[in-house]
């Protein structure tokens, strides 16, 4: 192991520890974890539960999660168990009770682990902003949003400088994972070792501090703001955690962390600090810290002027005529229908504001259930309703796939049982859960699964 890492690992762990540290790295077993998601019905196999979170699961060994319908029907996350402990923070801050009309920003979003487990905590009560400024990864943070299917985040692709330019003092928590050296994935990455330096942990350490003091500037008075790394070095850490409660004016929030988690706590100025060692904890190299945004003045504050509108109404009307206010299941969620385009999204009522102000200020590139399209008079179910949490399952024709066919359907290759279905649109399933839809045209099926969600294995 780089030498230079064994210095910087001697301001965090006494030797002893460190040799274990680097034995854990070097050759302990990489536990497998998924998180559930509580707006769908899936039984995770059995497994030592995550501590931290009541929604996470160790596995007994790794399965195919790509050729996993449940997975791809949006049943569980794939999330290293070290990462969940951010939502076990926001709980602790929030007192575990979630305020109606709650906004929170996930500045670096992707892949969309730390956000889908926001998207669990807020639920129906508020809304979350998942950013992330490289395009391509902000795709890929799309596409585990809508297989998620809750309905309350929005995607986004901006600098964080916009958001401390057009919405200062907005959201109720700020969450950042920021770029960083990745020390705690070398067990997982050989890139990760291979890249590391000297060099760009000061590199990372700075770029970390600029992206936090933007992020702050998002965040209201009296606002939490949680940030994290992948990694163990104090210059990424504790150091930047001092230099912002320095700089801002930060308060203290107490934080339940039980010993038996083996959990490594320190403090940097205001900050509650935890760090997550592979020797000690079952899971990778984590550091996450908290605080409270001071300040005299109380409330959020008001959103700019619009720039841009990229939304229009869709009459009642049409909603009637083409059936789509029966697509979703509102007996215990209204919905407010907008158009971009030729595409039909539906969003949670009383949420519609937020997400509308944040899409007249960033550039959106998801959000709420895309519905599907119209063609004219013709109507075409989106696969974000298929995955949607509130679909109304009643409003089509459904069939249970068997395990061949669900791998068929998950490689747009055409399916077994076309005589089961029904002419039109499907709804398919796979143990009970929906996957996807399909068009039956006579003896063919045509997938509407996106061909950028194929499989090929």
């Amino acid at each position: 192991m780089n030498s230079d890492f064994r210095e910087l690992l001697r301001e965090q762990l006494p030797e002893g520890e460190i040799a274990a540290l680097l034995e854990a790295l070097e050759s302990a077993p990489q536990p497998t974890s998924i998180r559930l998601n509580p707006h769908k019905a899936y039984l995770a196999p059995e497994g030592a539960p995550v501590p931290w979170c009541h929604w996470g699961s160790y596995l007994a060994e790794r399965p195919s999660f790509t050729r996993d319908g449940h997975f791809q029907a949006g049943g569980y996350y794939v999330q290293e168990a070290s990462s969940m402990f951010v939502g076990h923070l926001l709980w602790q801050a929030l007192g575990g009770e979630v305020p109606e009309g709650i906004r929170l920003l996930d500045m670096c979003a992707a892949p969309g682990g730390k956000s889908t487990l926001y998207s669990s905590i807020v639920g129906t009560k508020g809304t979350v902003v998942a950013n992330e400024v490289i395009r391509q990864r902000a795709l890929t943070l799309s596409d585990n949003i809508i297989r998620w299917g809750v309905g309350n985040t929005v995607v986004t692709s901006n600098d964080p400088e916009h958001f401390a330019r057009s919405l200062a003092g907005w959201f109720d928590v700020v969450a950042v994972d920021v770029p960083c050296s990745g020390e705690g994935m070398f067990r997982k990455s050989e890139e990760a070792r291979e890249n590391w330096s000297l060099e760009n942990v000061n590199l990372c350490a700075a770029r970390g501090r600029r992206i936090m003091a933007e992020a702050w500037e998002s965040l209201r008075e009296g606002g939490i703001f949680i940030y994290s790394t992948c990694t163990f070095n104090r210059q990424e850490n504790e150091d930047n955690m001092e230099w912002l409660c320095s700089q801002m004016e930060c308060e203290h929030i107490e934080i339940e962390c039980p010993e038996e988690w083996n959990i490594a706590r320190t403090r940097a100025g205001e900050a509650e600090c935890f760090h997550f060692y592979p020797h000690r904890t079952k899971g990778e190299g984590l550091f996450a810290a908290i605080v409270r945004k001071g300040g005299s003045e109380s409330g959020r504050r008001r959103a700019p002027k619009a720039r841009k509108n990229p939304f229009s109404e869709v009459e009642r009307k049409l909603l009637k005529t083409t059936g789509l206010e029966n697509y979703l299941a509102t007996s215990n969620q209204k919905f407010h229908f907008a158009a971009i385009g030729e595409s039909i999204y539906a969003y949670p009522e009383a949420h519609w504001e937020d997400v509308r102000t944040v899409a007249e200020q960033m550039s959106v590139l998801f959000s709420g259930v895309k519905v599907g399209e119209l063609f004219g008079k013709k109507f075409k179910p989106d696969h974000s309703l298929a995955l949607s949490a509130w679909l109304n399952r009643e409003a089509f024709p459904t069939a249970e796939l068997t395990e061949e066919d669900m791998l068929r359907y998950l490689r747009r290759e055409e399916l077994s049982c076309v005589a089961s279905l029904k002419e039109g649109i499907n709804l398919l399933l796979w143990e009970g859960q929906p996957l996807g839809f399909t068009k039956r045209v006579g003896a063919r099926t045509n997938s509407l699964l996106p061909k950028e969600w194929r499989i090929f294995i």
